[in-house]
């Protein structure tokens, strides 16, 4: 066989391997391409819907600081959706959403309030409790009266705000008082824990027993006075998506922001206790 010959027959077999190869990455690159489409297509069958529209929530006024920034933060994750909020004494919630008032997520300040929505089957599953709150003195700004105790609130010329006995943060109040076996004449019940701060702000009144979290919402504008009765007092709050969500799905991702870390920091930053 000559020189040419055996050249040739090479060059016909270098040309076979290289078809060879190429149909095979051809082939390869088209099942990678394949898979790739049908992992695009699964991932965009399983992601989770968009959520949009309003979101309406009722939720005990104690919340209101600590809520109106997760619901600024849930609307910058979820484009689209709009969160409003009623906020109000628990019972006066529960009344309305019994009533037949539309809304989507109610948290309450207490077990008993929100019992009122679960016992009328206005509840969608099981409340969860999602942060703890104790109640604190509210006096006037420096503590001028000095206040020093619970039993300090039952001495004569001092104008004292409690919350409604209605009212979760009125029941927690009596209930510390019949712990301590103390009698106090309030000048005011108070439909809500706000309205009962308020009168302190104002000076329409020279202490109030509220909670923790609205006398550090409040800031310099009143002074904090702890008292050890408060300990057994402390009030569990509950969350739950209503029955009648006009949004559920918005909801149901609202409560999860609320009950994730990121909700809990906001929560306890405010004041609140872990569950």
């Amino acid at each position: 066989m000559t020189r040419s010959v055996r050249r040739t027959h090479r060059i016909r077999r270098t040309a076979r391997v290289a078809g060879a190869g190429a149909a095979a990455l051809l082939a390869l690159s088209a099942c990678s391409s394949s898979s790739d489409t049908d992992s695009d297509s699964a991932g965009a069958t399983s992601a989770s819907p968009k959520l949009s529209g309003q979101v309406t929530v009722f939720a005990a006024a104690s919340l209101k600081e600590s809520f109106t920034t997760l619901g600024e933060t849930f609307e910058k994750q979820h484009p689209g959706t709009e969160v409003t909020f009623n906020f109000a004494g628990s019972d006066t919630l529960a009344a309305s959403i019994t009533g037949g008032a539309p809304a989507d997520v109610f948290a309450s300040a207490s077990p008993k309030t929100m019992a009122t929505v679960t016992d009328a089957g206005a509840a969608a599953g099981t409340p969860a409790t999602f942060v703890r709150n104790q109640l604190e003195i509210a006096t006037l700004p420096g503590n001028p009266d000095h206040v020093s105790s619970l039993k300090d609130l039952t001495g004569s010329g001092l104008k004292v705000v409690l919350c409604d006995k209605t009212v979760p943060c009125g029941a927690a109040a009596q209930k510390a008082l019949d712990a301590s076996g103390l009698e106090l004449t309030p000048v005011s019940y108070e439909q809500d824990v706000k309205a009962a701060l308020t009168k302190v702000e104002l000076k329409e009144a020279d202490a109030a027993v509220v909670y923790k979290t609205d006398v550090k919402a409040a800031g310099d504008k009143v002074t904090g006075v702890d008292f050890p009765e408060s300990a057994k007092a402390v009030n569990d709050y509950p969350i739950t998506l209503l029955k009648d969500a006009p949004n559920t799905d918005a909801a149901r991702a609202f409560i999860e922001l609320v009950k994730s870390a990121e909700g809990q920091r906001v929560l306890t930053g405010a004041g609140f206790r872990t569950p």
